[in-house]
């Protein structure tokens, strides 16, 4: 098969039509609730495709030529917005749906009190911002129809394609974009055409790496050494500009237009985000994974000089491979076409409702005669008209740059550009505080400066110092951290969030941004109440004409009858009640957007949204922060001493809490641990062929751990009396050395080597000697455990001190490290193996409570050979040498 220009023609021609056949037939099954497949995660997750264009198709490859692995940046920003910022695009989709939000102009318009202006500045953002990159898509169909034009072609024929192009894809866009006022309802067709389109530029570019990797390199075992041999190789990744792109790139996935209309306006089932957090993630990793083996290989095998952006066409070409060629052409036409299509949307709609809307009513005045769907007609027309406005203005450009160096940077330059509309979309999300002037100084200043420093020099060359201020310069500027991206992200973000906040703490919301902030920052709390009416003067005749002029007759009539029959009046006009002009308005905001059809529903009733408490909320709030001034003032002392008792006792109850989780996770293991082998050894007993020894030696097993499990009870049972305070001491007169005869018995020793003087111990003291010699016990039989010398020797010693008696126990070991002596006496504190151990570390809590009570203490002796221990008790009242 030869591909010739006019076959190309015809194949893209196909193609369109099979697009519109596809959202054609996607709409009327979704009218009928034919096909919910149409309304599911799976295609919601491929129409946000629509954030990889032509400039990504194409582009990325010879971004990768050009720049090495800088091109990942553009993937890994959205895939960490779908990862780890889930949460706030489940909110923004929350939003979308509950107050029929219709664009990115229309949520912060709502957000900030209704906000036309800032919707208007946001639209004029938005359309500077995403016209040159339709010009972008359009350059990027000429370039692919280029690479098959016979040799001579005038470039005046393919640049007459680009605007049969754009025509072709307006005519589209108005069949299947203008088909329905209501916004809030989905674009059925275009999503589903979208979604096709997604699958046909990952199958191509896919196939077209399968090819390069395989078919002209031999496999992957191949293409590592090419890579590596390779200028690619030798890149390194700039800090600062990585992490701009990154950040660029996932604000981009937010704020484009065309991202927020598929991400937010189009989304059906807020449940499906959750699909899309890894299958959108996954879709970018797929589409970019065949990138730079196509790049080197293109590097490689093409003429020096051939333009990398083409590698995908011009490589299977070079290899006579020309149906492969053709369907990497049809997805390139895929990228172009879907953003197109869902940028004229958006950009369409927004201008309708923030701008050609506004401007229409406030040219009709007060007395025209009003007609049943006269506001339906015009905001369809203005849709329309708009759409052919947006695409014209990007086959003009395209026209103009004639395609540039200029138009192949506009990428960057539109992300930077509507990333300013970040700050005040995230503060409005989180800070009930943020107000509209705050907003607009925010997305002006950052529009100010990103024009500045970025498009305008772009689009007129360098410009000149305003008032000889040579630091004013846009060259200037971008000069400031070496990059100039990083530069102009770093000063366009920063001023734009320092004006937003300096002017937000500086003003005070309007009533209605305070109605406003809680329905946007606590929108996943149910218990925030609904904004309330007080009515107003207009009746329900009024309303209904009004709502008539919008959705027309047979849509508003049959509103107001269900509103009817919901207050109980069937056959009757409803009456104007508060929440019939609340439901009303949001349900004429999916048509009008926000602003609009709040001015059209306060300006019949003269309603300003507010209740009595509304009012009793916000009305004198000066007066009250300074009657409250006073007060404050003289209760401060006693508030701050109260805030740090109540910070005292917050971090007791804290370090009581993790204590007691520790005791509980800790009891749990250690009688899990016995009673799993209890329970494992006593169902091998139940087996009838088991041998005698085999079951004398597992019946010892199961005694061991009931011994085990007995004295981990004992211990908790006796440090639960010891720390309660209940326990019942009996004491009496005894000697020293013959609680440690009876401790150094009970312990049983083992291999280790009992060092004492008698003579040195004969003292008489007056305490309880069961619980003394528990003490001993302990500490005799932890040596034996955990004394780890060849030889293991644990030496004695007793003296008297001011009216004390200090014993010492000291072995042979290595000891305690110095960090781990402030544990060891706590509960469950072991530093040694554990299973070797055979205990629950219950035994030095055990002493210092035994000690506590007995009117000494136990203490650990740093500096000594290896562990020591000191335990001091009170001597008797009138202590003497004990008879030998």
């Amino acid at each position: 098969m030869t591909l010739t220009l006019n076959l190309l023609i015809a194949v893209s021609a196909g193609y369109a039509a099979f697009l519109f056949l596809v959202a054609f037939f996607a709409e009327r099954l979704s009218a009928r609730d034919r096909l919910p497949f149409l309304r599911g995660p799976v295609v919601y997750t491929l129409s946000l495709s629509v954030y990889c264009t032509a400039w990504t198709f194409y582009g990325a490859v010879g971004y990768a030529a050009r720049s090495g692995l800088e091109f990942v940046t553009i993937y890994l920003g959205p895939t960490l917005v779908f990862i780890g910022w889930w949460w706030v695009l489940r909110k923004l989709v929350r939003i979308g749906r509950a107050e029929r939000i219709t664009s990115i102009a229309d949520i912060l318009s709502s957000r900030y009190g209704k906000s036309n202006p800032l919707a208007v500045l946001v639209t004029l953002l938005a359309v500077i911002g995403t016209t040159p990159y339709i010009a972008l898509q359009l350059q990027s169909v000429t370039l692919s129809f280029g690479v098959f034009a016979r040799p001579g072609t005038e470039a005046t024929e393919l640049t007459g394609l680009a605007f049969w192009v754009a025509a072709g894809l307006a005519v589209f866009t108005i069949l299947f974009g203008t088909r329905k006022l209501d916004i809030g309802e989905r674009h059925d067709g275009i999503v589903s055409a979208i979604a096709v389109e997604a699958v046909v530029k990952l199958a191509a570019l896919l196939a077209v790496g399968v090819f390069v990797v395989w078919t002209l390199n031999g496999g992957p075992g191949a293409i590592g050494p090419a890579i590596a041999a390779s200028p690619l190789s030798d890149w390194t990744a700039p800090p600062g500009r990585w992490a701009a792109l990154i950040f660029v790139s996932g604000a981009a996935v937010i704020c484009l237009p065309r991202m927020f209309q598929v991400l937010v306006v189009e989304n059906s089932d807020e449940r499906h985000l959750v699909t899309a957090s890894w299958a959108f993630p996954a879709y970018l990793l797929a589409i970019s994974i065949f990138v730079v083996p196509i790049a080197v290989t293109g590097l490689a095998r093409m003429p020096e000089g051939s333009n990398p952006d083409l590698f995908v066409l011009t490589l299977p070409l070079a290899e006579g491979r020309d149906g492969l060629a053709l369907f990497a052409f049809l997805g390139g036409f895929s990228s172009a076409t879907s953003m197109v299509i869902v940028a004229s949307v958006a950009l369409a709609t927004m201008l309708s409702n923030h701008v050609v809307m506004p401007a229409w009513l406030a040219l009709q005045g007060q007395g025209r005669a009003t007609i049943s769907g006269d506001v339906r007609d015009v905001v369809l027309r203005a849709r329309r008209v708009s759409i052919l406005a947006v695409l014209a203005m990007g086959y003009a450009y395209f026209r103009v740059t004639g395609g540039t160096a200029a138009l192949a940077s506009i990428g960057l330059i539109s992300f930077v550009g509507v990333a300013q509309i970040l700050p005040a979309l995230i503060f409005g999300l989180f800070w009930t505080g943020a107000t509209r002037w705050g907003a607009l100084a925010g997305v002006a200043t950052g529009f100010a400066v990103w024009a500045w420093v970025m498009l305008l020099p772009v689009l007129l060359g360098p410009l000149d110092a305003p008032l000889g201020i040579w630091w004013l310069a846009p060259e200037a500027m971008l000069s400031l951290m070496g990059d100039p991206l990083v530069a102009a992200l770093v000063l366009s973000l920063g001023l734009n969030v320092f004006a937003f906040c300096g002017v937000s703490l500086a003003t005070t919301p309007t009533a209605l941004e305070q109605l406003q902030a809680p329905r946007f920052v606590q929108v996943f709390d149910r218990t925030v109440a609904p904004r309330t009416r007080r009515g107003g003067t207009a009746g329900a005749e009024e309303l209904l004409i009004m709502t008539q002029r919008i959705l027309g007759a047979a849509e508003a009539q049959a509103l107001f009858a269900g509103e009817a029959a919901r207050q109980g009046r069937p056959g009757e006009l409803p009456e104007a009640t508060p929440e019939l002009l609340d439901r009303l308005e949001r349900r004429l905001s999916g048509s009008v957007g926000a602003a609009t059809a709040h001015a059209m529903v306060t300006g019949i009733t003269g309603d300003a949204a507010m209740s009595v408490e509304d009012l009793m909320a916000v009305a004198d709030e000066t007066a009250q922060i300074m009657e409250y001034s006073s007060r404050l003032e003289a209760q401060s002392a006693e508030l701050s001493r109260t805030m740090r008792e109540l910070r005292e006792a917050n971090d007791k109850l804290t370090a009581l809490g993790v204590q007691k989780d520790a005791f509980l996770s800790q009891v749990s293991h250690e009688l899990r641990t016995p009673m799993t082998s209890i329970r494992a050894f006593s169902e091998i007993l139940r087996d009838p062929g088991l041998g005698e020894d085999e079951r004398e030696r597992y019946a010892g097993i199961i005694l061991e751990e009931s011994q085990r499990l007995t004295r981990l009870l004992d211990d908790l049972l006796d440090l639960s009396v010891l720390e309660s305070g209940q326990v019942q001491l009996s004491p009496s007169r005894t000697s020293l050395r013959t609680v440690l005869d009876r401790a150094v018995t009970a312990a049983g020793t083992g291999a280790l080597e009992i060092q004492r003087d008698p003579e040195a111990e004969a003292f008489e003291i007056e305490t309880d000697p069961d619980r003394l010699a528990q003490v001993f016990i302990n500490i005799i039989t932890n040596a034996a455990k955990y004394c780890d010398a060849d030889a293991p020797a644990l030496r004695i010693g007793a003296r008297a001190v001011r009216g004390a008696v200090e014993v010492d126990f000291v072995d042979n070991g290595a000891g305690i490290g110095a960090r781990d002596r402030a544990v060891i006496f706590e509960k469950f504190a072991r530093l040694s193996d554990q299973a070797a151990a055979g205990s629950a570390g219950l035994g030095l809590a055990i002493c210092r409570e035994v000690m506590t009570r007995l009117g000494g203490a136990i203490d650990y002796l740093p500096g000594q050979d290896g562990a020591a221990f000191r335990v001091r008790l009170p001597r008797a009242e009138a202590p003497r040498r004990a008879a030998e």
